[in-house]
Parts: C-alpha cells; sequence; structure tokens
C-alpha cells in the first residue's frame, strides 16, 4: 500500500516542542495550503493541515520555523481516535511528517522562524546544530574564468552515433 503525503503551505502558529514521559522530543502544528483553483470574483481557499512531528525533525521544525513560515514536508497520512475530557469520541486526521525542508524563502526578522528561538527552557543552538538541505545556498558561487561552459544548445545531428534498430536494448 502506499501512503505518502507532500504539501507545502505556511504555519498557522509558532511550534510548541514537547517531551514524552519516555523523553521522545514532539511537536504539532497546522499548516495554511492554498488550493489551486480560485473561482473568478472570488479569494483564493485554503486548506489547514495537522501536522505531527518527531525526534530530531520536531527540534528542526521548532528553531527553524515560526508563525508564517513556508515550510514543504513529507510524510505520511494517519488517523486515530480519542476521549476528549468532556466524554466524546474525537477523531483526528494528521500527516505524520518524516522529512521538512526549508523553501527557498528566507525572512530578516526572527518572528517568521529561522532565527535562534527558544523552545521549553532549551536553547537548540547552543547543544545541536541543524543544517539546511544541500539547494539552499544563500551564498553565490566564485565565477570560474579558465574553460567556457560546453554548451549543447548549438550542436548538429553529426554529433550523435547512430543505433541500429535491431530491438536489442543495450541495457
Amino acid at each position: 500500500m502506499l501512503n505518502r503525503v507532500i504539501l507545502m503551505g505556511r504555519l498557522v502558529s509558532d511550534p510548541e516542542l514537547k517531551t514524552t514521559n519516555s523523553g521522545l522530543s514532539v511537536t504539532s502544528f497546522r499548516i495554511a495550503v492554498d488550493r489551486n483553483y480560485v473561482k473568478s470574483g472570488e479569494e483564493r481557499k485554503a486548506d489547514f493541515i495537522d501536522i505531527v512531528c518527531w525526534r530530531s525533525t520536531a527540534e528542526f521544525v521548532c528553531r527553524f520555523f515560526g508563525k508564517g513560515s513556508m515550510i514543504a514536508l513529507e510524510g505520511q497520512l494517519q488517523t486515530r481516535t480519542y476521549q476528549a475530557k468532556d466524554g466524546t469520541n474525537r477523531y483526528v486526521v494528521e500527516v505524520v511528517a518524516d522529512n521538512v525542508s526549508f523553501t527557498g524563502e528566507r525572512r530578516d526578522n526572527n518572528n517568521g522562524g529561522y532565527g535562534q528561538q527558544q523552545y521549553g527552557g532549551n536553547s537548540y543552538g547552543s547543544q545541536q546544530t541543524y543544517s539546511a538541505p544541500a539547494q539552499q545556498s544563500y551564498q553565490q558561487a566564485p565565477a570560474y574564468s579558465q574553460q567556457p561552459q560546453t554548451s549543447y544548445q548549438s550542436g548538429t545531428n553529426t554529433d550523435f552515433q547512430d543505433m541500429p534498430l535491431d530491438d536489442d536494448l543495450p541495457f
């Protein structure tokens, strides 16, 4: 069976890091995901989806993301039921995220995340370091002028070798 969810949206509120009785880090938060279709004359609508992160993923989210931050995540859709304090049974649908990424957007103020923040009295910046995914580089690479880059846009058909059509694939 296949159960994968990929979402990108904005956090509705600041995530709060909690610790279970067994010492596992967990956070839950909600993101707003814009719908693709917009009726003419109406505003774009959004879906609000509950997300749960565990262990180092939870610590990463709480350290680098805040209310309004754009976040991309991948996980599994899970359902559960529980009994509320008033005795009613509740049914919950949530995404358990196992992969969280930056979206390339970076805010200068600390209110939107990506800043050093404290959660539950613990400063995660001094104890552990986290790094953004490799494609998120905000520094420009130095230009090399030793050799010009090869361009294949101006090539001709003579640049390619003809393959025999004998129905025998090379792989």
